[in-house]
């Protein structure tokens, strides 16, 4: 499925004489870290807030704060997922004793 740009937090791109983006390399690399804190649940809003204290100066510490709040809560996001896992496996285990038992 593809995905649009439109409504993402990518700065503003070049756009040739008929209205085409015209992707640069750091267009591509802006459009790839993106694609990445989607793809691993990080919203929109700090998104848009870490892509516009970017292109502003002395802004490192907010940019930090936002990048370390996101991987917190993808570290207690694997922690929850580590639990679901682990009693899958129990379950999983559980009915391969009772098929081996048969």
């Amino acid at each position: 499925m593809e995905k649009t740009l439109t409504y993402s937090p990518l700065p503003r791109v070049k756009r040739t004489a008929s209205g085409i983006r015209d992707f640069d390399e750091e267009a591509c690399e802006w459009v790839e870290f993106i694609k990445c804190m989607r793809d691993c649940g990080v919203q929109i809003a700090p998104l848009t807030e870490y892509v516009s204290l970017y292109f502003e100066e002395g802004t490192e510490q907010q940019r930090l704060d936002i990048l370390r709040e996101q991987c917190e809560r993808l570290f207690r996001q694997r922690a929850d997922l580590d639990a679901i896992i682990a009693r899958l496996d129990a379950k999983i285990g559980h009915y391969e004793s009772v098929i081996d038992e048969q």
